[in-house]
């Protein structure tokens, strides 16, 4: 089985590391960025399984990044795992609209996030196979 690729992006560089330790010690191949500008480059060249972004970023914020990727017709449907701040909610009909799967508030447990990560890809996975077997039985 190949091993999943998440893309980190956050500027706290501590908080990068110990997400990026997390999931390499858990099968993930794991790249990363310091802000949401670099990010999309990233994106771009590698095509992430997932994506985990913080909200406050400078150059582009993590929504603005999200909104770009919905853009593109290759990224539009990565999953997303937004950080904010414990004080900072976004809205349901945002999240909703921008396909963001799930926000988690700093501070987070790693455990909890590499949790969150395996639940949407396993979810993503499911889908993938029922669409595929509903075209099979198409034929």
């Amino acid at each position: 089985m190949t091993s999943k690729r998440v893309l980190v992006v956050d500027d706290e560089i501590h908080i990068v590391h110990i997400v990026a330790i997390k999931l390499r010690n858990n099968g993930y191949d794991v790249v990363t960025a310091g802000n949401g500008a670099e990010a999309f480059k990233i994106a771009c060249e590698e095509k992430p399984d997932i994506i985990v972004t913080d909200y406050q970023m400078p150059l582009m914020s993590g929504l603005e990044l999200v909104e770009k990727l919905r853009g593109s017709e290759a990224m539009r449907d990565i999953p997303v795992i937004l950080l904010t701040a414990r004080n900072f909610a976004i809205e349901d009909k945002q999240k909703e609209d921008l396909g963001i799967s799930q926000c988690i508030s700093k501070p987070f447990s790693p455990k909890e996030l590499l949790e969150n990560i395996e639940d949407i890809l396993y979810q993503r996975e499911l889908v993938g196979h029922s669409a595929e077997l509903g075209r099979s039985l198409d034929s």
